[in-house]
């Protein structure tokens, strides 16, 4: 039995997750937001995830080798992210999980540690107002 995300899918199904992650955000409109942060040619950055998720689901040290350093707040740093942003990435990353055929045990092992990678991006660290927040008498 396999114990970490990267023993579940492999090399190959880690390249092909971050593949998908970014056609998935260049294909929904939704994505809008994140999508206008990246070039227009999303090869690198392809790359790039590909290595920092290989590291992060327990492979090799492949983006550290790479860059020098994990650290995910420095490149972001440059662009607006929040509450917002940060959702639109979850749901890219949801939508390549499903793409590739992720397992239920793969989803629902990363669906915590994403959210917390998501989050830790986050520059904005205003919260929206909660719908049902009865001391809020009109929005806009």
């Amino acid at each position: 039995m396999a114990d970490t995300p990267y023993e579940i899918l492999g090399q190959e199904g880690v390249r092909a997750l971050a593949d998908a992650f970014y056609d998935v955000m260049d294909e929904l409109p939704e994505a809008a937001d994140i999508r206008a942060m990246h070039a227009d040619d999303l090869s690198s950055i392809k790359s790039k995830l590909a290595a920092y998720l290989t590291g992060w689901m327990g492979g090799p040290p492949v983006y550290l080798a790479m860059t020098g350093t994990v650290c995910l707040t420095e490149p972001h740093a440059p662009y607006h992210i929040g509450v917002k942003e940060r959702d639109q990435w979850l749901m890219c990353m949801e939508a390549a999980l499903e793409r590739i055929g992720a397992s239920d045990e793969l989803k629902a092992m990363l669906k915590e540690p994403l959210f917390r990678v998501a989050d830790t991006v986050r520059n904005d660290n205003v919260e929206p107002p909660a719908a049902d927040n009865p001391n809020i008498i009109a929005r806009g």
